[in-house]
């Protein structure tokens, strides 16, 4: 049997076609000979991600996103995806993550798989998720360092327009005299601090012996400490001793006698009795001045002729003063 060309042409045409749409397919991931399944995902935004994106288990592909639309009137996406590996077991309350598969921004499916034990059936629908872009990171981060950039500038101005007001040119110069102050009082100091170090390198010597006469001291300090406690405790005993004295009788009978004294001064500048004549009465004074002087001319008299006072030695001198030839 002879087959025609038009079947030829019509058998060419349908392979070419079967080709076509098996490469077609080939290029986008897909595998029309092989069992699929498929999973859905319900996103806010879905960030740039597109059919035919792959779908990632631990980074291997395992799938393709295979359709995206509208999910409901509140802007909402659902994504469905298909996996390749039927030995792929996902469980329930798993996560699918759009991430950033590169570093130029293309984006992927990330399965994160939860650990349970029961796991999911074609068809159902996992818990998506969306991962910050590379952008929302970037403000997320600087946004608080710009906000506090913000504030620093805003308080550099401020003081930048108090430090204005304060130093006009009074206070700057008060500042400049201040500063030189300052240089002046340091330069004294490192003067006098020179000073003492040449005067403690020139007494160096003294300084040294004055430190043995003090450690002398105290070692004699050291050494006495017997004799030093038992001249403490004669001092105790003696200040014990004087505690329980009646002191306050004696201190009351001095009290009494300057009181009298007091009294008996008081009668002499009076002119009271014999004291207070003598201190008082100016003429009484001077007649026994002159009695005085009465007296000791007298006596000095006495003393040189005794003859005129006492008449038994006058006689004796007399004789003899006759016996004389």
């Amino acid at each position: 049997m002879k087959i025609s060309k038009e079947i030829k042409t019509g058998i060419l045409v349908a392979a070419a076609i079967a080709i076509f749409i098996f490469g077609f397919n080939f290029l986008k991931g897909k595998n029309i000979f092989s069992e699929r399944r498929i999973f859905h995902a319900v996103y806010p935004e879905i960030a740039g991600l597109a059919e035919s994106n792959p779908v990632q288990l631990n980074g291997f592909k395992v799938g393709r996103v295979k359709e995206i639309q509208l999910y409901d009137s509140t802007g909402r996406i659902i994504v469905s995806f298909a996996i390749s590996d039927n030995n792929i077991r996902i469980s329930k309350n798993s996560v699918a993550k759009i991430i950033s598969s590169d570093l130029l921004g293309a984006k992927a499916v990330q399965l994160i798989l939860s650990g349970e034990k029961e796991y999911v059936r074609d068809g159902d629908t996992l818990m998506g998720i969306v991962e910050a872009s590379l952008q929302e990171s970037v403000n997320a981060t600087v946004k608080p360092l710009k906000d506090k950039a913000e504030k620093l500038i805003s308080s550099i101005d401020s003081i930048m327009i108090v430090v204005q007001a304060v130093l006009d040119k009074t206070t700057r110069e008060n500042l400049s005299q201040s500063f030189d102050n300052i240089k002046h009082a340091l330069e004294t100091f490192d003067r006098v601090a020179m000073r003492l170090d040449t005067m403690v390198a020139s007494e160096r010597y003294k300084i040294s012996s004055i430190f043995s006469k003090v450690e002398s001291i105290t070692s004699n300090l050291a050494n006495n400490n017997d004799k030093i406690s038992a001249a403490i405790k004669n001092f105790s005993s003696i200040s014990d001793t004087l505690a329980k004295a009646n002191l306050s009788k004696t201190i009351e009978n001095a009290n009494k006698a300057l009181t009298d004294i007091s009294g008996v001064m008081e009668k002499i500048n009076k002119g009271e009795g014999t004291a207070g004549m003598l201190v008082k009465d100016e003429k009484l004074y001077k007649n026994l001045t002159a009695a005085s002087g009465s007296l000791d001319s007298l006596l000095k008299d006495m003393e040189i002729n005794p003859w005129r006072y006492f008449s038994l030695y006058g006689k004796k001198k007399r004789t003899k003063k006759s016996n004389k030839p």
